[in-house]
């Protein structure tokens, strides 16, 4: 059975409509870890983070399992809580994010400068947001320490700029990942931003990689990376809301991927599940099976 680890932060998530607010739990990472979970569930999937000891970090606790991701890894800490985050959407499904993470549980992750934790798994899934929380040194720590070793990493630059020290250290770090990294899941709108580019030089760049991967274009359907993959896809009849819409597109090509379909099929699974993700509010949309076709 092969194993994937994904690593990062989850928060509870405030949902905002109109005057009522609905609570769920949610994160980059975590709603990949699920969507991967419920696309192959033959695949083990891990969550790895950092929580606190209070009543709102038991609920992120008691949800991963829930949704069939291992929780056993997470490490609980005295005094320190979750990040939280609230979304609120326009008529047309953009969202808006508003934080309250800067205390985060989540930003002690590999504090100690100990990484053996993932020497058990096939492969580890990393966004730019995982890295972004992480202090300067750990961040270096850690891209030494897979270096080092042949674990798969699965990267999506995810960028949030006011979780950067500085644009230059997101360019850096991200590009530094990237180059690391086997499997490749970035967003075009990330990327044309973090780096300043259009969308050609952005595609231009990581077709020159030759490695595996999809390059995200929201409505548009993906770019396959380093098999060539010609195909159309459909667009979502209905957006209500985009959260995780990136997301859901890694969970359902990497369970697809790990379940032995091929790109193509991949690329259609994780296009397809993203297309149902935004017509429900929220990041986790009602569990029903996932058809791979």
């Amino acid at each position: 059975m092969k194993r994937v680890a994904c690593v990062g932060e989850a928060m509870i998530e405030l949902s905002m409509m109109g005057d009522d607010v609905q609570m769920n739990v949610a994160g980059d990472t975590l709603n990949t870890a699920i969507y991967l979970h419920r696309t192959a569930p033959q695949v083990s999937v891990d969550y790895i983070t950092c929580l606190g000891n209070d009543t709102f970090s038991d609920r992120i606790f008691a949800f991963i399992a829930n949704h069939g991701v291992g929780n056993s890894k997470i490490k609980r800490i005295v005094d320190e809580t979750p990040g939280l985050y609230a979304i609120t959407t326009s008529p047309e499904g953009e969202r808006n994010f508003t934080y309250w993470r800067s205390n985060s549980a989540a930003r002690h992750l590999f504090s100690d400068g100990d990484f053996t934790i993932l020497e058990a798994y096939d492969a580890v899934y990393l966004s730019g947001i995982s890295i972004a929380i992480l202090p300067h040194a750990v961040r270096l720590s850690l891209l030494t320490w897979l270096d080092k070793y042949s674990i798969c990493l699965i990267f999506d630059s995810n960028y949030r700029p006011h979780l950067w020290e500085s644009l230059e250290s997101a360019q850096q770090m991200t590009s530094a990942f990237w180059a690391r990294a086997d499997i490749l899941l970035p967003s075009i709108d990330d990327e044309m931003s973090l780096f300043d580019e259009t969308e050609d030089q952005v595609a231009f760049r990581f077709f020159s990689t030759a490695k595996s991967g999809a390059l995200k274009r929201g409505a548009h359907g993906p770019l396959s990376l380093g098999i060539d993959v010609h195909a159309s896809y459909l667009s979502s009849s209905k957006v209500v809301d985009t959260t995780a819409a990136g997301d859901s597109f890694n969970g359902g090509y990497l369970g697809a991927l790990f379940g032995g379909k091929s790109q193509e099929q991949a690329l259609k699974i994780g296009h397809d599940l993203a297309t149902r993700v935004i017509q429900y509010r929220g990041a986790i949309i009602p569990k029903r099976t996932v058809t791979q076709n």
